[in-house]
Formats: structure tokens, C-alpha cells, sequence
């Protein structure tokens, strides 16, 4: 555990305030990790790119298709790992101040989870 990660505080994990500007940014639970997420998302960007080439190129279905799952499994495995740095930090930090934080940080990761599940 980093000490941004350790540092983090339930008030610092709620979702983005209404206005911009209108607080500090908060540090998140991926903080520690930010740069792996960029690297992972230009590689999954350069993938797309790459689709987008074979498109253009009448590549064979089957050999498109295997690359979307490709850059489809990349963007889960992020997905997952923000999950993850989420439940570790703000859904912990948040269950370790008060029950209301715990049980209301638990229905915002159960809400996501259901968001990711129907994708």
C-alpha cells in the first residue's frame, strides 16, 4: 500500500463533485497505479487503431473479430483492476469510518458491478 493509498479517507473516494473547481481533486484509489492504466489504455488504443486498419483493408471476419475480443479482454482486465484498487481503498477506507459510509461505498461498487456485468 502506497501512502497516497494509505493517506486516502472515505470523503476522498466520493463520486466528482457537481461543479469543477468547486474542491480539491481527491486521490483515488488507482492513484498509485495511474501510470500502468495510461500505458494499458494507449496499448488498447493502438489496438483499435489497428482494428480500424484491418477494417480498411477487407481483412477476413474471423481474423477482426478475434482482435475486437482482444482489445475487449484488454479493457475488462482494466476495468477489473480499477475495481479492484477501488474496493481496496475507498470501499475499505470508507467501511473502516462509519457503517453509513461502508454500506453506501458497498451499493456504489454493487451498482458498478451490475454495470459491468451487463456489458
Amino acid at each position: 500500500m502506497t501512502a497516497a493509498r494509505a493517506a486516502g479517507t472515505a470523503a476522498d473516494c466520493g463520486p466528482p463533485p457537481g461543479r469543477p473547481g468547486s474542491r480539491l481533486r481527491p486521490v483515488r484509489g488507482y492513484a498509485s497505479g495511474k501510470e500502468d492504466y495510461l500505458a494499458r489504455l494507449r496499448k488498447i488504443e493502438g489496438q483499435v487503431r489497428g482494428l480500424q486498419k484491418m477494417i480498411e483493408a477487407d481483412t477476413w471476419c474471423p481474423d477482426v473479430v478475434t482482435q475486437v475480443a482482444s482489445a475487449t479482454w484488454a479493457l475488462q482486465e482494466v476495468a477489473i483492476g480499477l475495481l479492484n484498487d477501488h474496493l481496496s481503498h475507498c470501499v475499505m477506507a470508507a467501511a473502516r469510518s462509519t457503517p453509513d459510509d461502508g454500506d453506501a461505498r458497498l451499493g456504489e461498487l454493487a451498482a458498478t458491478i451490475r454495470q459491468v456485468i451487463r456489458l
